[in-house]
């Protein structure tokens, strides 16, 4: 380097990796919130926020209204979902408590939905409250 003169096709290069690097962030934010909307849009997960907002005691508990639904850790090796079970935390707080909603789904090839099998709050502080659990089991998902 000349006077403190970076070259020419070492400045462009450098301006295309902070441009590459910036255009790589964005589209992994858009790819984490566009992730974030799928699972927002599933049966299991919007059933599981129903039996919660209808099960008095566990909102009590939270200090909701308001419930305040935070986004699921993709990270958290406990999140899993295939063609035939979803088990996710589903991150939840209210004004005087947080916690997570676990929620076991299987789903029903029969009738193509996701049927709950298992939803429990399980709070901070080590309190596990039953949200809702299946009268009917398991569905029998065939491994395989």
């Amino acid at each position: 380097m000349l006077g403190g003169k970076m070259p020419a096709s070492l400045r462009k290069l450098k301006q295309m990796a902070i441009f590459m690097g910036l255009f790589s962030s964005g589209g992994c934010i858009v790819m984490y919130n566009l992730m974030q909307k799928g699972f927002a849009r599933t049966q299991y997960y919007q059933q599981a926020l129903e039996q919660l907002n209808s099960n008095p005691d566990a909102l009590e508990v939270l200090g909701a209204p308001p419930l305040k639904v935070h986004n699921i850790r993709l990270t958290d090796g406990s999140n899993h979902v295939d063609t035939e079970r979803a088990q996710i935390k589903l991150p939840v707080s209210g004004t005087k408590s947080a916690g997570h909603l676990c929620i076991k789904a299987e789903m029903d090839h029969s009738h193509q939905r996701w049927c709950l099998q298992d939803v429990t709050l399980k709070l901070q502080d080590g309190q596990n409250i039953p949200v809702f659990h299946s009268p009917m089991g398991s569905i029998g998902v065939q491994e395989g």
